[in-house]
């Protein structure tokens, strides 16, 4: 579990590279959120998740603002989940989870980035099956056994909890996100979340040879670069 948890910070801060990239990604999940279930953060509990978690990676409160304002505004655009596979460089398994408006457009740029760089994207279930779809919750505790306890009684369903160095790992259904954060919240009151997200955690790693490691970067370069893509997943582990 602590693997996969570094994994996945390493992924972020490399794919997060960029701030009007992180500026973008928040901004279009704040927009559709608002939009879906409304702009009061206290009513929404999916817009005050996406606000927080805005805030810890320091996105300014007038991009969140402005994304809610026109969220409220009633025009705009209709973006809708999309979620494409395929083998990246090296032979790594790849999901990009993308936001988009215009579907045959964003199918069209990211089957070009894997043209570019001769890998082979998938159809749908390809690879998929082989990630485990997790709401994911790390603060710092060394009570794990205590947590486990606590969320056993309020009847979650409890996929994973592992302590590592003073941070205890969290996994649950997507469906029990909001659930668990409320079990976890009200257990302890100054709680400080890590990480609370849903995300896809690969059920085996792959090594990517040290040869395919420049085309794998190159690749989830271009990747990260197109603005419908919001988070890229893979099973790669670079050797050395």
């Amino acid at each position: 579990m602590g693997r996969a948890y570094q994994n996945r910070k390493e992924s972020m801060a490399k794919t997060a590279a960029a701030k009007t990239k992180v500026y973008s990604k928040y901004g279009r999940e704040i927009y559709v959120a608002a939009k879906a279930g409304g702009p009061d953060p206290s009513a929404n509990l999916s817009l005050r998740s996406l606000i927080d978690r805005a805030k810890k990676d320091q996105v300014p409160t007038h991009v969140i603002e402005k994304a809610i304002d026109k969220a409220t505004g009633g025009a705009g655009e209709d973006f809708q989940p999309a979620l494409y596979e395929g083998i990246a460089p090296g032979g790594a398994m790849v999901l990009i989870s993308a936001l988009t408006d215009n579907p045959n457009r964003t199918f069209g740029e990211i089957r070009g980035v894997f043209s570019k760089c001769k890998a082979k994207l998938g159809s749908q279930g390809s690879v998929s099956h082989m990630f485990d779809h997790r709401a994911m919750f790390v603060f710092a505790d060394d009570s794990e056994d205590e947590a486990l306890e606590m969320l056993m009684e309020a009847d979650i369903d409890v996929s994973d909890i592992d302590c590592e160095d003073g941070m205890v790992t969290v996994l649950v259904p997507p469906t029990e996100f909001f659930k668990t954060k409320t079990a976890l919240t009200e257990w302890r009151a100054d709680i400080d979340f890590e990480m609370e997200e849903i995300t896809y955690l690969p059920q085996m790693p792959h090594p990517i040879a040290t040869d395919d490691a420049d085309q794998f970067e190159r690749f989830a370069s271009l990747m990260n670069d197109l603005e419908d893509v919001q988070e890229i997943y893979h099973n790669g582990e670079f050797e050395g």
